[in-house]
């Protein structure tokens, strides 16, 4: 089968690889389309991934053409979207609730084989099906939005608050969405690029900005969440946060980024610095918040590429260009 390859540091390639074949509790999925991530960037840049070469790919939808021979949750046929978290279950993180931070934390498209390719494997309790009006391509969205959805479970967010959101791509653009529906009096972006804001605008945020100067608000925001992992974005995001109030590092930054903060102010102000990774416990919700409509796949999706582009596709997603870029085999 046809699949994208990391094959060493900065090196992405589509060439062939043998096909897939399921374990007794896996299935093989035919890949609809497969979403790009910062994740995906980090990888090429020979983080996250404990050896390469890779098949990337963890936000992927398609149907289901193979199952193991203990499958009989889903048959042939049946359409699915998949998250790629895979977990020990034994650990001490897995047996107290938190498997994203699993000791043998593992991820399809992260640490074995994924779905930018045309066929991809996954465990069968890793597979959500899809109602019957939702588009398999555009399912792949199911994956980032339950990492949103993750975010706002640790935000615990409460009625009337304000709320500072760095970054308007694909993350920063799905958190405003949550937001919007946990009851925020307010919701206002910062972005350096204005034609992602936008995009923003056009889904309703309160205010937008390419610094947060020129938004009314001196006191601060009771949560401010930076969607980039970039140093300066979040330097400015901790220094926005009201008193009482929280800052989410959602974003994913580099290994070697570095930020300062003020101990004391933290203390005085009771400032809440937290953080949330990846997806636990909220497939199963973001699959049913998509398919309420949740997001709208034609704002959210803005380019639509052939698998074979897929070193081009990660060239135009570091670039910046476009909100969520999926390959399609």
């Amino acid at each position: 089968m046809k699949a994208a390859v990391i094959e060493s540091v900065g090196k992405a390639v589509v060439t062939e690889v043998p096909d897939p074949t399921p374990g007794p509790r896996e299935v093989v999925v035919q890949v609809a389309a497969c979403g790009l991530c910062g994740t995906d960037l980090h990888i090429l840049q020979g983080e996250f991934a404990p050896a390469l070469p890779i098949v990337p790919g963890h936000e992927f939808a398609g149907e289901v053409v193979g199952v193991g021979t203990a499958v009989t949750e889903l048959t042939v046929g049946d359409r699915v979207a998949v998250d790629p978290s895979l977990y020990c279950h034994e650990c001490r993180y897995c047996r107290t609730g938190h498997n994203n931070l699993c000791e043998r934390w593992a991820a399809i498209g992260v640490t074995t084989a994924g779905g930018a390719a045309e066929y991809a494997v996954a465990p069968v309790a890793n597979c959500v099906r899809l109602p019957e009006h939702i588009r398999t391509e555009d399912a792949a969205l199911v994956e980032p939005l339950s990492c949103a959805v993750r975010g706002y479970d640790v935000l615990r967010a409460r009625l009337g608050a304000h709320v500072l959101i760095y970054g308007s791509g694909t993350m920063g653009l799905m958190m405003l969405e949550l937001a919007k529906r946990t009851g925020a009096a307010s919701v206002d972006m910062v972005d350096i690029n204005e034609r992602r804001l936008s995009t923003a605008q056009l889904l309703g945020v309160s205010g937008s900005a390419t610094n947060a100067d020129e938004l009314e608000r001196p006191q601060g925001w009771d949560v401010v969440v930076d969607a980039t992992g970039n140093a300066a974005a979040i330097q400015d995001g901790l220094d926005r946060v009201a008193k009482a109030g929280t800052f989410l590092q959602f974003g994913v930054a580099d290994y070697a980024t570095r930020v300062t903060i003020d101990p004391y102010r933290i203390y005085n102000q009771e400032i809440t610095i937290t953080g949330s990774m990846a997806v636990l416990h909220s497939f199963e919700r973001a699959a049913e918040l998509f398919a309420a409509g949740v997001l709208d796949p034609e704002v959210f999706i803005s380019d639509r590429l052939p698998l074979e582009s897929y070193p081009q596709a990660l060239e135009q997603f570091a670039a910046g260009a476009g909100r969520k870029i999926v390959v399609t085999p």
